[in-house]
Order: C-alpha cells, then structure tokens, then sequence
C-alpha cells in the first residue's frame, strides 16, 4: 500500500437523536403524580479538523466509516438521554471534500479549520412536554431523529504558492533542494518523484512555500506516466516554474518539450491561465546556450531564466522574479463551498389531495417529518419550512391550486400556506 494517497473514498453518519421517554411520576401518597418523560440526547455530530501534522489520506484508506454516537434515550424523572459525543475526524490541510453529486461540501483550507460536515439528530421529546391543562396526562413522546450515511471522496490538493513542473529528470527535485531546505529523493532515473514534495524559500523576510510536481509526459492527461492526477496539487499555485532541461541532454528538444507540458496544464481545468515563468535548467551543459537563444526567438513574450541546479547558478535573478510575480497576483482562494443538507429526509411518494378548503399532503415519510420538527423552535421552523421548498412540496401544493394564505394539512398538523 503506497504511503502518500491524496484520494481516499469516506463514508460518515451523524449520531441519531435519543428517543422520548413515556414516564408518570409514581410516589407513595401522591396520587397523579404526571407525566415526567424526559426528553432524548441529541446524536453527535461529524466534525472534520483540518490537522497540519497530517500530509497523506492513507488512514482513509484503511478506515472509511466514521460513525458518530448515538443520543441515549430520555428516561423518568424528568431525566434527558446524553447527548452523543461529537466525532472529530481529522483530515491534511488542503483537502477538498465532495458530495456523491461532486459538490464542494468542505474545503479544509487552513490549519486548525473546524467544519461540521453531518449535524446529529435532534433528541425526540418526552412526554412531559405534552402536558396542558387539558391533557394532563398525555400517553405518547416523540421519537429522536434518526440519520443516514453519506458517502463523501477526499482530495487531497497541496497548498503552494509556487508549483514547479515539467518532464521528469528535469531537475525540479534539485532546484527545490537548492533553494528551500527540502531534501527530495533525487536520482537519475524518470519518476524519481512520485509523491509531490514541499519546501520553503526564505527571502527578504517572508516565506515562499513551493511545490515539486511528479514530472508530466505527453498524454499525461490519458493516463501516460504517472497520468496528470498529481496535477490537482497545482490547482492551488498561484505561479507555476516551468522547469526545462534547456542543454537537451535527454535528447529531446527543449522547444518541444515546452510545448508539450503546456498542451498537458491546458487539458487539466484552468491551469493554462496560471502565470508562468521559465526555468532553463542544466545551462552549465553544452548546448545550453544555443537552445536558450532559439527558445527565446520563438517565445520573445515569455520571462525565461538560465539556471544551473547542479552549479547553484541564477537562483537569485529566479527568486527575484518569483517574489516580484507573487506580489502582483491575489492570495489563492479556497474552492466555493455549498451547504450539504445532511437532515434533509427523503419525503419521495407523497401526494397532494383538496379536502373542501384545505390542501392536505399525505406519504409514508410525513409522520417522521413532522416527528422531526419542534414547533415551539424558531430553528426548527425554519428547518421545517426549507425542507417542504427544497423537498418539491410547496411547489406540488402550488400546482394543485394553494394559495397565500390557504390551509394545509400534515398528518395531524395545519399550517398557513406561504408562497
């Protein structure tokens, strides 16, 4: 099993609510004593925490469901359930969570980030919130929310200000080691790198964080070499190195190669809109020079450096124009993220009947609906309120001619219909 995975497959539930509880009080020498059913604890909620210590999605791939706990049920004496605890699952800096639908749903940017992915079930009341002067002693609770499981993928994109890329064996691992601290497995073979590599560069004061990308190959995008899925830890880049080995040394020519990867970044998303700036790598080889000159008759617009890895040579015209490029570009922004209605219960196979002057809505899923909704809770109503409009039933009730103002009917409760 490889060490670094940055896409893992991840199924979580939020925690059920704790169910009400049918309780009378009984002493001895107090006759009808009440009810005194306490309510059921609320189910824990699922937590993600963006955690810098971590850098690889492998624990997904060894575990996958994370369960949150169950809100115990509510007992006599007017003694709720406990509530369950949260689970906090905690995933690398940079990674994006999606919905099965491909929905952003969570884009843990930061370090320290909290989000809670799956809200628990909301505990059902006991009956002793039923008691009214003219039902003393109701015989009935409601039940706790139950949840579902939802299944999620994690992508794992590195966060980096500069992304270095180009073919392999270019010498993008040994540009890093020269001018950050990393120390990046280097060799003299193609795919040295097959796990992206980080490191920070120190000028002037302020850190420059940069990325090493596993090289590409043409037709990386259908899947040649290492294929262009490493690709998704330059999404984040606000400035791309392209790294070329300017002297030929691999035989091939520099020209073409340039090329090449740039086909590759304009097939991946939006990456051929990435500035770039040009490294001319190996130019203490021979022909390093004359390529130099024929890459910039053809290419007179784009900003190239001559620099030698295995010489120290031209780093410090390179960083220059790195910094300098930075400081005019926007800080990178984390993906747009929707909400993800983890409560929204499936209310499909319901239908909308006349009944005289009210608009009743009938299904198997009402009863839970209305089980799951606290009518005295401001949140609750409004919870309510966008699950009917999300779920399709304003909509169905408009259609069957509800008005502003006209009554409908769910199970044993009547409402005012708001457009």
């Amino acid at each position: 099993m490889p060490l670094f995975v940055d896409q893992a497959p991840f199924a979580a539930k939020a925690g059920n609510g704790g169910n009400g509880c049918v309780s009378f009080h009984r002493e001895k020498f107090l006759l009808n004593g009440g009810p005194d059913g306490g309510d059921g604890g609320h189910g824990g909620s699922v937590v993600l925490l963006a955690d810098g210590n971590m850098h690889t999605l492998l624990d997904f791939r060894v575990k996958a469901k994370y369960w949150a706990e169950n809100g115990e049920d509510g007992r006599g004496g007017r003694c709720s359930g406990k509530n369950g605890a949260d689970l906090v699952v905690k995933i690398p800096v940079g990674t994006v969570v999606r919905a099965e639908n491909g929905q952003v749903v969570a884009d843990m940017y930061t370090d320290g980030q909290k989000r809670v992915l799956l809200h628990g079930g909301r505990g059902g009341w006991g009956n002793a919130h039923f008691a009214t002067p003219t039902r003393q002693a109701p015989n009935f609770a409601k039940p706790g929310v139950q949840t579902q499981a939802f299944r999620f993928t994690l992508e794992l994109k590195t966060i980096a200000d500069v992304g270095l890329v180009g073919f392999p064996n270019v010498g993008k691992s040994t540009i890093l080691s020269v001018v950050t601290r990393a120390q990046p497995k280097i060799a003299n073979y193609h795919f040295t790198t097959l796990t992206p590599n980080l490191g920070i560069v120190r000028r002037h004061g302020q850190d420059i964080v940069m990325a090493d990308i596993p090289g590409l190959v043409e037709g990386a995008a259908d899947g040649a070499g290492l294929g262009h899925d490493f690709l998704r830890h330059i999404e984040r880049t606000r400035l791309l190195i392209h790294v070329i080995d300017m002297a030929g040394s691999e035989g091939r020519d520099p020209l073409e190669d340039y090329a090449a990867i740039n086909q590759e970044l304009d097939r991946y998303g939006d990456l051929k809109n990435r500035p770039q700036i040009v490294a001319a790598n190996k130019m203490d080889l021979p022909d390093g020079q004359e390529y130099l000159a024929m890459f910039r008759e053809q290419y007179p617009d784009v900003p190239v450096y001559p620099v030698s890895a295995a010489a120290h040579q031209g780093f410090d015209e390179l960083l220059d124009a790195v910094e300098k490029a930075l400081a005019a570009l926007p800080p990178a922004a984390p993906f747009e993220q929707e909400e993800f209605l983890d409560d929204l219960p499936d209310l499909s196979g319901y239908t909308v009947r006349r009944e005289g002057s009210i608009y009743v809505v009938e299904g198997a899923a009402m009863q839970r609906l209305i089980d799951s909704v606290n009518f005295e809770d401001t949140d609750s109503m409004k919870w309510f309120h966008m699950t009917l409009r999300r779920t399709g039933v304003i909509d169905a009730l408009r259609k069957a001619g509800a008005g502003e103002g006209d009554t409908v009917q769910i199970e044993d409760m009547q409402f005012d219909f708001i457009d």
